[in-house]
């Protein structure tokens, strides 16, 4: 089994930038969007066993994710916040496919 990434730095940079900008003139709402633009640039430059990844996440469905989350880290009084790293890992490998 050979696995491979094709992705550049000017790529990575590039949707760096972009999804920081995002991120800055949506003052964070668009956070999604970044965050999905990123891990469909990284699935789109992976190949495993000579066959693509793809990611299927949309920032709309995350953004329903985002706002369970940010209720629940508040009610738990920051409890959940320690979770938050292993629901949003869970999230992107349920939306990332091998074509």
């Amino acid at each position: 089994m050979e696995s491979k990434f094709t992705g550049g730095i000017l790529g990575l940079l590039g949707t760096t930038i972009l999804a920081v900008l995002t991120i800055i003139f949506t003052l964070g709402i668009g956070t999604p969007w970044a965050v999905c633009r990123k891990y469909r640039w990284t699935t789109k430059h992976t190949k495993i066993d000579g066959r693509q990844l793809t990611f299927e996440g949309t920032g709309g469905r995350l953004f329903g994710k985002f706002i369970k989350w940010w209720l629940l880290t508040i009610v738990t009084l920051g409890i959940f916040s320690l979770w938050l790293g292993l629901r949003m890992k869970a999230w992107v490998v349920s939306n990332t496919h091998v074509a």
